[in-house]
């Protein structure tokens, strides 16, 4: 076991850790690892080199070279990771030997899944440094607090003299890849005892960071910052950073004469940028501090505009939605046509897939701003993250805001058929969870107009209850209303009762209208979401095609009248551009509201 190196708290002074571990190796390394971490196996002198670069640069601290040393990034097992941080601590302790310089254990977020509990894998990777000696700890790059609080307090639990950074990395814009806001992440961190210190590294450069750091509040903790060198250029695959080291140290004596105590580099960054910024911070004085008063970025002035879904349903009026799907070509006259009658038949939305079963149709935006413009409806448009990066789809969100639109439907979106993968790639960087938090949390800070986010709920799932845990997560994202899948079967209304006791948002009851045998077959088997009870199938058996329409207008006003209770309005999905079926289905929908009610539904 090694000693322990304890930290001395830097209040006042700067305090200089190193820069990019991962880029740096990369570039000076003979036969660069993919891994950087497994260096710390098979290629030890170049670790033990860079850190010593950085020593001799003029730091006063280290990070372990273990930022992504966990089983899930490096494929490994748990014994490999043991010595991957084993060593890697080890390596750091040589080189900053007889230096007294600081040793921080690198501690990088574990790749995010759905759902799952990554408390023991965090913990084994912490009990790894603290059975090594470790007393400084940094957990940087993360883009959730969810586990950062407790992991914190186990630490301290263990050796209370410990010292705890915690480093966000947020876009320009201030947001973490999973959505969540640098602010927001701050104001959950701040009262939290065991942390000492909170700041944020990586995604932005200098520059960015400085300006977005302006406008919030860091109460008594200590602020650090450790952005990348610059903006990143792709040349021939491989990612450079091509700002200069003066520019960046520049930046970086800005940064302490606005309050940042504990300064370092991320990606692109390399001894020299770190050499230059303790020149520049060598004249630095406490005294020149300027008083820290957190800036709030004024919101658009324009007057937010009614959301007639919300309003009609805050009233106690049932609504209904019908989906259309859009055209697969320019010829859009059904599309409008069918639209416009709808709208004379007192819908009260259109909502419009996006490009579903992974097909390429007309642009659900574009429609929606077209139906809007022309026709005065109020669209729902699909949004799914398969086709568009966050980049793409902020910036469509910014354009549906601009034009009046309110009302989004957050999906992840289906996959691309196999055979069509190579040629067609589902970008899938984040999910319909994450999308609403970035909707919501731009509802704050960006749109006049706030979104009403709205997901989809399976109803029909095998384990309701995994789905509703998966709803409330949306719920706590910002999703205000589920539209769900169709009902046609008793365990979907059962399902529907339940998620009408335990979610506390607005439900639209989705029914679909079966036009025949094979249509049931088809969908029991090869749409998932989708339930037939078994009953219901045997009904179509043998039916003409006008038969088969009486049928589904009764089977559909039968679940609607049976769902009428714990609904909030009702979500028509249109099989094989049937309006007439729709538009029966409607006319029920309105005449149960006069035999509940009178001619208005209540609030439920």
């Amino acid at each position: 076991m090694q000693r322990m190196v304890m930290m001395i708290k830097p209040v006042k002074s700067p305090f200089i850790f190193d820069g990019a571990m991962g880029t740096y190796y990369a570039s000076v390394a003979p036969n660069p690892l993919s891994n950087c971490e497994l260096a710390n196996l098979f290629d030890r002198n170049t670790v033990i080199k860079i850190h010593r670069e950085y020593i001799e640069a003029g730091c006063q601290a280290i990070k372990t070279n273990t930022f992504g040393a966990n089983r899930a990034s490096l494929g490994c097992n748990a014994e490999t990771l043991a010595t991957v941080i084993q060593q890697g601590y080890d390596l750091a302790m040589e080189a900053a030997e007889g230096t007294g310089i600081q040793v921080f254990a690198d501690i990088g977020p574990l790749p995010a899944e759905d759902d799952a509990d990554r408390w023991e894998e965090y913990r084994e990777i912490v009990d790894l440094f603290l059975e090594r000696g470790a007393a400084n700890f940094l957990f940087e790059t993360f883009s959730s607090e969810e586990y950062l609080p407790p992991l914190s307090r186990y630490i301290k639990e263990r050796n209370p003299e410990a010292y705890v950074m915690v480093s966000f990395a947020v876009s320009p814009e201030g947001l973490t890849r999973l959505g969540k806001s640098g602010r927001q992440l701050l104001d959950s961190l701040l009262h939290v005892p065991t942390i000492d210190s909170v700041g944020f590294n990586c995604y932005s450069g200098p520059s960015h960071l400085r300006e977005y750091m302006k406008g919030l509040s860091f109460g008594n903790k200590t602020i650090s910052i450790m952005p990348n060198s610059g903006y990143p250029a792709l040349i021939n695959n491989r990612t450079f950073f091509q700002s200069n080291k003066e520019y960046f140290a520049d930046q970086m004596l800005e940064a302490a004469r606005q309050g940042v105590t504990i300064l370092g580099g991320c990606c692109g960054t390399t001894p020299d940028y770190i050499r230059e910024m303790v020149v520049r911070l060598a004249s630095f004085s406490p005294d020149k501090i300027a008083a820290r008063t957190p800036l709030e970025k004024p919101r658009p002035q324009r007057e937010p505009l009614p959301n007639q879904l919300l309003e009609k349903m805050a009233q106690g009026e049932k609504i209904i939605a019908v989906e259309l799907d859009p055209p697969i070509d320019t010829d859009i006259d059904f599309f409008l046509a069918s639209a416009r009658h709808l709208k004379e038949q007192g819908v009260d939305a259109i909502t419009i897939a996006d490009s579903p079963l992974a097909r390429a149709r007309v642009d659900s935006s574009l429609m929606a701003c077209k139906l809007k413009r022309e026709l005065g409806i109020t669209p729902l448009p699909h949004l799914t993250c398969r086709d568009r990066n966050i980049n793409a789809t902020k910036a469509l969100l910014l354009g549906l805001n601009i034009e009046g639109i309110n009302n989004v439907l957050v999906v992840t979106g289906d996959p691309v058929p196999t055979a069509q993968r190579d040629e067609v790639k589902g970008v899938f960087s984040f999910n319909s969870a994450v999308l609403a938090r970035y909707i919501s949390n731009f509802n704050q800070t960006a749109f006049a107009s706030p979104f009403n986010i709205c997901a989809a709920l399976n109803v029909n799932a095998r384990n309701f209850a995994h789905e509703l845990q998966r709803a409330r997560k949306k719920v706590e994202n910002g999703v205000t209303m589920f539209l769900t899948q169709p009902v046609l079967s008793s365990t979907a209304v059962e399902n529907l009762q339940i998620a009408r006791r335990e979610l506390t948002v607005r439900l639209l009851g989705g029914i679909i209208p079966i036009v025949s045998h094979k249509n049931a077959c088809f969908m029991n088997n090869e749409i998932a979401g989708i339930r037939v009870a078994e009953d219901i199938v045997e009904q179509y058996q043998g039916l003409s095609k006008e038969a088969a329409s009486v049928l589904a207008v009764e089977i559909s006003a039968r679940f609607a009248e049976e769902i009428y209770p714990y609904v909030d309005g009702y979500y028509l999905i249109t099989p094989f551009k049937r309006i007439d079926l729709i538009t029966a289905i409607m006319a029920r929908i309105r005449a149960l509201d006069l035999q509940y009610h009178g001619g208005g539904s209540r609030p439920l």
